[in-house]
């Protein structure tokens, strides 16, 4: 299993897709490295975390 995450480009679209809205904090730093991928991807910065996020979820365990 790879460490990498693959994002594949394509078209912008547009349109509601029954998400809820949430607010986060994040470095600036991080938020250029998301706008980057975003921007490389043709993907939207909303398409780009909830990519990243639904796959680190999966990778996710709880160490107690």
């Amino acid at each position: 299993m790879s460490d990498r995450i693959t994002i594949k480009k394509r078209s912008p679209l547009r349109g509601e897709d029954g998400n809820k809205v949430i607010s986060i904090r994040i470095k600036e730093d991080l938020l250029g490295q998301l706008d980057a991928l975003a921007t490389q991807s043709n993907r939207s910065r909303n398409e780009v975390i909830n990519l990243l996020l639904r796959d680190a979820v999966t990778r996710a365990e709880i160490e107690e």
